[in-house]
């Protein structure tokens, strides 16, 4: 195949949209390919007719920079990535990053930092590096990029992978990372900051390589496989599994494996309970307060929230919120997450009651239109709205870019909407994912997750045929429990073994797994 360096890739079926627009598979005749705009002008200057930016002082920015998320991955440099010829210092040009010569080494003490706190990812790299499970895998990864994932990457190759990666958020991706990954040889296409076009560039530049072809793909949303099934459908035909671990994502593949689309075995790392449980609840537990704190400088204590959801995001967010003082309020549409919410010691509401008197809204439903410009109009001044679900599409951020409205740009992913008679909402990652974008994330969860999607890999590599129809799995429960036990040295936990007498009672084996796939954990 030729490498399509030149040609411009935009969302196959969500038209000229925001990549996340719509969660649901595109039409069939949906364009492909379209030529690159006339003017280099940003998406958001072009989609609002007022917008203006506020000068940075060195302790607004200073209170705000942690590592990348500010100074290093927004380094000034205008010189847009796939306009410079840049080379690792092997020679090699297979990737597209900011500015791999000044930022490769910090990306590297980034990463060596995060692998002192994932503990499980790197016993599995240790354990099973001499097997090498994947190798002849060629894997197509398209996910955040950070410290985190970065351990991820290198662990894949470590047990035989070979592997092309972007990202699959534009505002998400540490610059200094990606550099340290080209630096090591590793095709990456990201930077921090990507247009739409760029975005389904990195993608296609991932996908369509020449003389290497994906057989397993990792996902995180969906956009990956959205753009081989429509742009290179044989191709997506030969590969043997996709891994995927978003809600949305998820939801992707459950509506192709419906409609009959899904040619290829698919595994669900969301709704495992490693990855549920651990990295939805108890990482955006920790990460929602880092994200608001480090992003508006906010005093908790009393302030009045709305988190809408009530799934492991949204209990998370609102424990978090509720324990430094806030009175947080619940929407839900689930009455069973309704009825949690309120042994919680939640109160839940519509909306739409409690818009005009909230200090801060958190979207975590993995719907859309959550929170519209009728909500917004309500709102007091000052009020801080943003979004813990992994799509775009909960607030309706377009329904903000209009010529009555005002955009002020304060800080790295702030903005200040601004109404004529001078209320102003903030508006944090322009609805995208708040801790990803504002923030960082516990690194000894992202270990969990990490050490559940290389699991799901390799099981589904390494499958005999037959065994995965074209169909949506669920990580077996075996291997969620030994993602839990890879991780328990840390806390010097040591766990309790049954009796054959005691296994021969409840009907188990003595190695596991010890639940049904019903339970509820």
């Amino acid at each position: 195949m030729n490498n399509l360096a030149d040609t411009v890739v935009v969302d196959p079926g969500f038209g000229g949209g925001d990549k996340q627009a719509q969660a649901g598979p595109a039409p069939q005749d949906a364009s492909v390919v379209v030529p690159p705009p006339a003017t280099k002008q940003s998406s958001a200057l072009k989609k609002t007719s007022r917008y203006r930016s506020r000068s940075l002082s060195a302790s607004s920015t200073d209170s705000f920079s942690s590592a990348s998320y500010t100074g290093s991955s927004e380094d000034g440099d205008d010189v847009p990535p796939r306009e410079k010829v840049q080379k690792n210092s092997k020679g090699s040009s297979d990737f597209c990053v900011r500015n791999i010569a000044a930022q490769h080494a910090f990306g590297r003490r980034e990463i060596e930092i995060a692998e002192q706190e994932m503990p499980g990812i790197i016993a599995l790299k240790k354990r099973a590096a001499e097997d090498k499970p994947l190798k002849d895998a060629k894997i197509v990864g398209c996910t955040h990029i950070n410290a985190q994932t970065a351990v991820l990457i290198e662990t894949l190759v470590e047990l035989g992978a070979s592997v092309r990666w972007a990202a699959c958020n534009i505002y998400s991706t540490q610059n200094e990372v990606a550099a340290a990954l080209a630096e090591s040889g590793i095709p990456i296409f990201a930077w921090r900051g990507e247009t739409e076009e760029d975005f389904w560039w990195c993608i296609d530049r991932c996908v369509n390589a020449e003389n290497w072809q994906p057989n397993m793909i990792l996902d995180d949303g969906g956009d990956a496989t959205h753009l081989m099934l429509k742009k290179y459908p044989t191709m997506f035909k030969l590969v043997k599994g996709i891994v995927e671990e978003s809600v949305t994502g998820v939801h992707r593949l459950y509506q192709l494996s419906k409609a009959g689309k899904l040619t290829v075995p698919a595994m669900n790392v969301n709704d495992s309970v490693t990855k549920t449980k651990f990295d939805n609840l108890y990482s955006c537990k920790e990460s929602i307060l880092d994200s608001l704190k480090r992003s508006t400088d906010v005093m908790f204590g009393g302030k009045q929230v709305v988190v809408c959801g009530y799934g492991d995001v949204g209990k998370g967010c609102a424990q978090a919120l509720k324990g430094q003082g806030c009175i947080v309020y619940i929407t839900e549409i689930d009455p069973i997450c309704a009825l949690q919410a309120s042994m919680d010691g939640f109160r839940v509401v519509k909306l739409n009651e409690v818009i005009r008197n909230v200090d801060i809204v958190v979207t975590a439903t993995g719907n859309k239109n959550v929170v519209v410009r009728e909500h917004m109009d309500k709102m007091k001044s000052g009020c801080i709205v943003c979004n813990m679900g992994h799509s775009n599409t909960e607030i309706d951020v377009n329904g903000l870019r209009t010529p009555d409205l005002t955009w002020e740009k304060v800080r790295s992913q702030v903005d200040h909407i601004i109404w004529p008679e001078g209320k102003y909402i903030i508006l944090l990652a322009e609805g995208r994912l708040v801790n990803l974008s504002c923030s960082s994330i516990p690194s000894f969860a992202v270990s969990i997750t990490s050490a559940t999607q290389a699991l799901a890999l390799i099981e589904l590599f390494n499958a005999p045929p037959g065994r995965y129809k074209t169909d949506v799995y669920l990580l077996p429960k075996k291997m969620d429990e030994y993602v839990a036990s890879l991780h328990l040295p840390t806390f010097d936990a040591h766990l309790t073994e049954l009796s054959d007498e005691q296994a021969k009672y409840m009907g188990l084996n003595k190695a596991g797994p010890f639940k049904p796939n019903y339970y509820r954990y």
